[in-house]
């Protein structure tokens, strides 16, 4: 008999969290054949993400007693029918709870009638117990390209498009900067002559963008391992090659390597790019955030005895090895002891491991990779530094860092003191707004 685990301050959610990721497609909606509570669960998770028609707005078959004994099948058929009589979509997407799945409703076959029938309706099944919504992310994603868009392959031929990209990156709404990091994303790649789908957000062209998904010449992939699933089906699907930078770009050092990286995989595949165009804008970019910097060395001149030294992050494995990176280079806060707590399978962890070691060849940056965020929180009250201390993590972590008489910067989920619409913390704006947040945060104290 397996033993029950409770993990506190959970920092994800269950598979049928990748709701989210279809309430950030335009006019796409979720169905959920699962009891009331999980879209409550997952709309109170994720505040302020209505979106088109998610949260507690999507529709949903409320499976109860009657579902279990005699199956839901039939409810099932019912919501879809009406909800198709109720809301103007262009997508919809049924998601399993735990009941159904422990009932064993064939949603599949459900989901087929209304296909045969013209209809854009996908089938997925996201049981909580099966996966965390990170995983389930990529889950949802293949369900819609491998049931939807290989319905438009006729009209849109692989690798049709020598420019256009298809970019995987942040996971909607469980990053809390998914759309400002998108749209920066998509500038960045215009910048050096490539089109980017980004799918998801205001940036995305709905279900049109989803469609022409075959046509991209390569994939982009930026993340230490969740959306490899969607970049491999790809390749296998249309022969779409990717390159893959494992975590996101933050400041100048690394959004150049990043463009870089991306302009040589896209020559080399047969876009055809202004080379010398493309590395002067990169180089504009740079510019312009350097000043910046230069702009800073006066403050930081004055207040170098009274700003934080070293940092501790609680976040997802993106960002983890993104902020260290950044902060120890660029803005000379020394990584500490780092907590990842997505639950990243154990597969990934040396890769993991090795990226943040490359941070520096003088230091050692301990991480852990630790899902219960109240066991992390309590390895970090232990552990003691010299100077002024920063902690960048949810919400949950800000009475630790008052505890420890450190900084605090809200920068994960949940984020109850925090509103965060369109800001960006890639590329090189990006950076900028991390130094912003971190020292308008410092200098908030002095008042």
């Amino acid at each position: 008999m397996i033993k029950p685990v409770v993990i506190e301050q959970q920092r994800f959610t269950c598979a049928i969290g990748a709701l989210q990721s279809v309430v950030a497609i335009p006019r796409a909606v979720p169905i959920l054949h699962s009891g009331p509570g999980c879209g409550e669960m997952i709309a109170g998770f994720f505040e302020r993400s209505a979106g088109y028609a998610g949260g507690c707005t999507s529709p949903c078959t409320n499976f109860s007693e009657k579902e279990v004994v005699f199956g839901g099948t039939g409810r099932l058929r019912q919501i879809i029918a009406n909800t198709y009589k109720v809301l103007d979509t262009d997508l919809q997407v049924v998601m399993t709870g735990c009941t159904a799945a422990i009932v064993g409703d064939d949603i599949n076959s459900v989901v087929a009638e209304f296909a045969r029938q013209g209809k854009p309706v996908v089938a997925v099944e996201t049981a909580g117990f099966n996966a965390t919504n990170f995983e389930a992310h990529s889950i949802v994603v293949n369900a819609i390209i491998d049931q939807y868009v290989s319905r438009f392959e006729s009209e849109n031929r692989p690798r049709s498009e020598k420019n256009t990209v298809n970019l995987f990156a942040s996971i909607p709404y469980q990053d809390p900067f998914w759309k400002g990091n998108l749209a920066e994303y998509k500038r960045l790649l215009a910048g050096i002559g490539l089109k980017a789908n980004v799918l998801f957000g205001p940036e995305s062209d709905g279900v049109k963008e989803w469609q022409s998904i075959p046509k991209a010449n390569f994939n982009i992939l930026v993340s230490p391992w969740y959306g490899k699933p969607i970049a491999d089906n790809l390749k296998s699907r249309y022969g779409q090659d990717y390159t893959w930078f494992s975590h996101i770009p933050i400041g100048a050092n690394e959004t150049e390597s990043f463009l870089n990286q991306v302009l040589e995989f896209a020559v080399d595949h047969g876009a055809e790019i202004d080379e010398q165009k493309a590395r002067a804008f990169i180089k504009h970019e740079s510019d312009a955030y350097y000043e910046e910097i230069e702009n800073l060395a006066t403050f930081l001149l004055e207040f170098r005895y009274g700003l934080p030294n070293h940092v501790h992050i609680l976040h997802d494995a993106g960002y983890v090895v993104a902020l260290s990176k950044f902060l120890l280079h660029e803005v000379g806060i020394v990584p500490k002891e780092q907590f990842v707590t997505d639950g990243t399978p154990e597969k990934y962890h040396e890769a993991i491991r090795a990226d943040l070691s490359s941070i520096s060849d003088k230091r050692e940056i301990p991480v852990y990779f630790e899902p219960d965020a109240g066991k992390a929180q309590e390895i970090l009250r232990k552990i003691r530094h010299k100077g002024r201390g920063l902690i960048i993590g949810s919400g949950w972590d800000r009475e630790l860092a008052k505890e420890k008489g450190y900084d605090f910067l809200s920068a994960a989920l949940p984020s109850p003191y925090r509103l965060i619409l369109t800001t960006n913390y890639a590329g090189f704006t990006g950076g900028l707004r991390v130094i912003e947040d971190i020292y308008h945060m410092v200098l908030s104290t002095y008042a």
